[in-house]
């Protein structure tokens, strides 16, 4: 069962006091308190963790400070939708609101290499009216003598080319709780010229020791991807492990399932459970075209394939966009044969255009069929 307390509601308050001491003489019943502090008001939302089946909720909601109550299920407790829930699906991070109903594209390099490139794409992302990237600095390998990352020491540059160029949010990932300390340095060291949304690799998704220290600290969101061979249900148990320790600020992202049945592709794309997340949970979905497809392949139709997946993600509903572009694929570090061309920006951003559009027609096609059913 969750609390929802009147916008604004503090905690020393003589009210809110009261609320906490009923709470703590429920036999049976623990509460975790989550606030979120918003430019306008800071809401709380107290969580009862125990039998709260039979707590009416009459007398829950006549409960001092208290504006509403949901009666959570089972799953996905902090993240999951639930019956009379009308709690927001959206967030704001430095500028930039991610939401169920909001679409970002985060094209940048996989790995970066050099202070050069990073300037390149940074500066291409500017010209088309980009304010999101993606900036590898520390990379997960299969084979350990495979290049890792520049790490740290990339930091610094890549944080003073995101100011520079107008850049907010960079996602990128993380392998060790040592590296939300690095960027955290270096942002602080480097003014904040911009902000970072930690990435879980499909390797770390039931890394729990990393899952719950990542979701303790609130100052960055965090992007986590579905895990290789896992179930979605797994997958989405993961997410929650970062919400459960106190960060809410999370997107969902489907980057393709370890097959063999991808094949020619280097995952099996898996884009059809974008509706599906969004169906069960409050998270916004992320589509990562370029680790699904895997390739610079192109159809008959002259689309590449990762622009094909791209617009299926697009039109199933996907309100962010982790893509792969560098700009010379053939000196990339890290997944070049899969990389974008920065002279195919335009055309990528454009098509990803026609696909949303496309979906937000079809919405308001299920809207209107809808009404009349309800006349």
């Amino acid at each position: 069962m969750i609390l929802i307390l009147t916008p604004d509601a503090h905690p020393d308050s003589p009210d809110y006091q009261q609320l906490l001491a009923h709470l703590a003489n429920m036999p049976g019943i623990s509460t975790r308190v989550h606030t979120e502090a918003g430019i306008e008001q800071t809401l709380t939302e107290i969580y009862l963790i125990g039998n709260t089946m039979a707590l009416p909720l009459e007398d829950m909601q006549s409960l001092p400070c208290v504006e509403r109550v949901v009666r959570v299920s089972e799953e996905y407790r902090v993240l999951g939708r639930h019956k009379g829930d009308d709690r927001p699906t959206h967030f704001d991070y430095n500028g930039v609101r991610f939401g169920q109903d909001t679409l970002h594209v985060f094209a940048g390099l996989c790995a970066v290499d050099t202070p050069e490139h990073v300037e390149m794409m940074m500066q291409a992302l500017r010209d088309h009216g980009q304010v999101c990237t993606r900036m590898g600095a520390y990379k997960p390998r299969t084979s350990p003598y495979a290049f890792q990352g520049h790490g740290k020491a990339c930091l610094p540059y890549v944080f003073d080319l995101a100011g520079k160029y107008g850049i907010k949010v960079i996602a990128m990932e993380i392998t060790h709780e040592s590296h939300v300390d690095e960027i955290r340095e270096a942002l602080n060291q480097t003014g904040s010229p911009t902000g970072v949304m930690l990435q879980i690799g499909t390797r770390n998704t039931q890394n729990f020791e990393l899952l719950k220290i990542v979701g303790r600290q609130q100052d960055f969101p965090v992007l986590i991807k579905r895990g290789f061979g896992i179930t979605l249900d797994e997958s989405l148990n993961a997410a929650e492990y970062l919400a459960s320790e106190g960060n809410r600020k999370v997107v969902f992202g489907l980057r393709g399932m370890k097959t063999n049945m991808a094949d020619p592709h280097r995952n099996f794309v898996d884009f059809a459970h974008v509706p599906v997340v969004k169906r069960l949970t409050r998270m916004p979905v992320c589509i990562d075209p370029s680790h699904s497809v895997g390739a610079r392949t192109c159809s008959p139709d002259g689309i590449l394939d990762i622009m094909h997946v791209t617009a299926q993600g697009i039109i199933a509903g996907a309100n962010m966009v982790l893509v792969d572009f560098h700009p010379v694929p053939g000196k990339a570090l890290v997944d070049g044969p899969q990389a974008l061309l920065l002279r195919e920006l335009p055309q990528f951003l454009e098509d990803i255009r026609i696909a949303r559009e496309a979906y937000l027609q079809r919405a308001a096609l299920a809207g209107r069929y809808r009404q009349d059913q309800e006349k």
